[in-house]
């Protein structure tokens, strides 16, 4: 990273799957962010998205550009802590599992913040951390159906298509 860059310096840990939180990552990555993304065994699901050159996603490397991954099972304690560790040395966390996930893991606000408060954690879901479909898991296409979006795309005689 260049020491020009506006967040050089700025230690981020991902837990990101697919797109919105990547993406997230990403930009913090491009203004100079140390972006460390935590991945499960099996990959980040984004890994196997087409197209693929040489058996590669071309999606995964574009979303995923300017970071390090590292793989931990999270469900495993000794990797879990290895988790808390590299939180631990960041200043950012984000994440995009369905709301209680990571505090389930041990994981969560409740447990960074009682030991780091200067910590920025940064939670994204389809429709919020609480409310009547909080706890709904979500992705592109479902926040596209649910607002609306798709009744404005396609032929005006036709099904519903995704933007």
């Amino acid at each position: 990273m260049h020491p020009t860059h506006p967040l050089h310096g700025v230690k981020v840990v991902e837990f990101c799957h697919v797109a919105a939180g990547p993406f997230c990552g990403m930009l913090l990555a491009d203004f100079g962010a140390e972006v460390v993304k935590v991945e499960a065994p099996e990959g980040d699901a984004m890994r196997q998205w087409p197209p693929l050159s040489q058996g590669f996603s071309e999606n995964f490397a574009s979303i995923n550009r300017g970071k390090r991954s590292v793989v931990l099972d999270l469900k495993d304690p000794p990797q879990r802590e290895r988790a808390r560790r590299l939180v631990l040395d960041a200043d950012v966390l984000i994440e995009n599992s369905r709301p209680g996930a990571m505090q389930r893991l041990g994981l969560g606000w409740d447990w960074f913040g009682a030991r780091k408060p200067s910590l920025v954690y940064c939670s994204i879901s389809a429709f919020g951390q609480d409310g009547p479909r909080g706890s709904e898991g979500g992705f592109d296409l479902t926040i596209q159906a649910s607002a609306g979006v798709m009744s404005v795309t396609g032929e005006p005689d036709g099904a519903p298509v995704k933007a």
